[in-house]
């Protein structure tokens, strides 16, 4: 069969595949959003909060419930982000606790719980404790920043590759362009729309370190494997990572592997590492940070790896073609 027919027959079979493929990594997992094991507190006098506890029990498998002494105490496990929120049950009522900064569906939906939870129809008061910023009250922009910086990682790794660059060029070239996206994406996100309320250089950071940890991987298989790297790096991000990233609601809010497998990516681990440092003050930043750093690191390393490995091969071959042409003679 011609090359050129193989090629046609390689798209036509192609393209349906890939187009399969992102329609169940993108519907699966927004079709099954439920809770799984999401951490919820209960606080209270012990025998009225063992009854709610009994009541929210009744979701199977949807809360892992932690007990708290007090409101106060309760109201530390939010910030600190051990629970996305808690049932405190108190003189004049039940009364939840929420965080709509760690993901406005997860508020909405533990209202929805709470007041399945209260004894006799009583009506839930909600406190929102870590409020979203009020120029984006349903936290979209930080939802919607994860594919753009996909993109641009993907892109600063694939233009290092198509321009040769190897080595500490490569590793320098991709460090500067995350840097730069990094400023730019909090220059937009914090102080033009108001979307991110932590320290301006410290969301930079995280943004850039996001960045960094998609380039250097796809630059990184480039380099390792050739040219289909660039196409396997690019396909991990956009096809796994960015719709098992969670961003839109909560990694337990996703059926699971995908939640789990969400956070060892780069756009899952980026998206909660932004929400700690925007929102809670860096609480439970120490995980996801980690993640992008390893990313990141490994990146840059199968970068310098690459150029050493091909730089060595290239070294070798003359020598080679100098001993048989010697041997002949």
């Amino acid at each position: 069969m011609p090359s050129h027919n193989r090629r046609v027959i390689a798209v036509v079979v192609l393209v349906p595949v890939l187009a399969a493929l992102a329609l169940w990594a993108f519907a699966w997992p927004a079709s099954r959003i439920a809770p799984r094991d999401l951490p919820l507190g209960v606080a209270g006098p012990p025998a009225a909060a063992a009854q709610v506890e009994r009541r929210l029990e009744l979701h199977e498998g949807a809360f892992e419930i932690h007990r708290y002494a007090d409101e106060a105490a309760a109201r530390d496990a939010i910030k600190d982000r051990s629970v996305y929120g808690a049932v405190v049950v108190t003189r004049q009522g039940p009364e939840l606790l929420t965080a709509s900064a760690a993901g406005p569906a997860v508020a909405q939906f533990l209202q929805q719980a709470a007041g399945q939870a209260a004894a006799g129809g009583a009506q839930v008061r909600t406190v929102d404790v870590v409020p979203t910023p009020a120029s984006d009250p349903r936290g979209a922009a930080l939802s919607a920043a994860v594919l753009p910086l996909a993109l641009a990682g993907i892109a600063a790794g694939a233009v290092v590759t198509l321009l040769g660059l190897r080595g500490v060029r490569a590793a320098l070239t991709l460090l500067g362009a995350s840097a730069l996206v990094g400023a730019a994406a909090a220059g937009i996100a914090h102080s033009w729309l108001g979307a991110l309320g932590g320290d301006w250089w410290a969301e930079a950071g995280v943004l850039a370190l996001s960045t960094l940890a998609v380039g250097g991987a796809v630059a990184g298989l480039a380099a390792l494997i050739g040219p289909a790297g660039t196409g396997i790096g690019a396909a991990v991000v956009m096809l796994i990572g960015n719709p098992f990233s969670g961003a839109t609601s909560a990694p337990q809010m996703l059926p699971e592997p995908a939640g789990a497998i969400g956070q060892w990516l780069p756009p899952g681990a980026g998206t909660t590492l932004l929400r700690s440092v925007s929102h809670f003050d860096g609480a439970a930043a120490t995980g996801p940070a980690l993640t992008l750093t390893w990313w990141a690191a490994l990146g840059l390393g199968a970068v310098l790896l690459g150029s050493s490995l091909r730089a060595r091969k290239a070294g070798a071959e003359p020598a080679a073609d100098r001993r048989e042409l010697s041997a002949v003679g």
